[in-house]
Parts: C-alpha cells; structure tokens; sequence
C-alpha cells in the first residue's frame, strides 16, 4: 500500500525517519477498508504539503514491535511526530480537507 511519495516503514529505519522536523506516520493493516480508502488521501497530502510535513506508512502485520510500542490498536491511526516526539493522533478516516487543518496547525 505505500506509493511513491510515502515509503512503507519497517522497524529499522522507522527511528530515523521520526527523528526531524514533522513526520505523519499511517499505520494501516491490510484488511481494513478505512485504510484503504485513505491511501488516496495520504498521498494526496503528501504531494500538497511536500517540504512540509514527511509522510510515511506502517503496515501492523509487518510491524507489529513499532504499533505495540505506539499504542495502537485501531486503524488507521495517524500519529504526528515533532521531532521524533508525538504532539498529535487522529483515529479513523476522515476527509482530506479535514485532515489538512488537523495538520496545518502544526507548521503555521
């Protein structure tokens, strides 16, 4: 499910990709249609705020050591980084324009 503007994330670079500026990190599993319905959305956004926000995925299946160290347990679940440090989680789909205030606030 990962494209090209948003790499799909596996538990050893997932660390180093947190780590500066904000980074909105979906993690999806593969059998849920709110996931799927919101890759579109995802990469949208990634190309509409490039430069601003860095966008990456975490499939549960795959990963499950980063989603159990993050708490999640429903999907999708978008969390914000700041600098490797959580500062926002958004639970469930929702719509890009939506989706592009919740994450505007964290670079105006």
């Amino acid at each position: 499910m990962a494209s090209d503007n948003v790499p799909e994330l596996t538990n050893g670079e997932f660390e180093d990709f947190i780590k500066k500026g904000i980074v909105l990190i979906d993690f999806f599993a593969e059998w849920c249609m709110p996931c799927v319905m919101m890759g579109p959305v995802i990469d949208d956004l990634s190309e509409k705020l490039k430069g601003k926000v860095k966008f990456g995925k975490v499939n549960y299946e795959d990963n499950q050591k980063i989603a159990q160290k993050f708490d999640v347990s429903s999907f999708p679940t978008f969390i914000v980084f700041k600098d490797g440090k959580e500062v926002e989680r958004l639970i469930g789909a929702m719509a890009e324009d939506e989706f592009e205030e919740k994450l505007k606030k964290h670079f105006e």
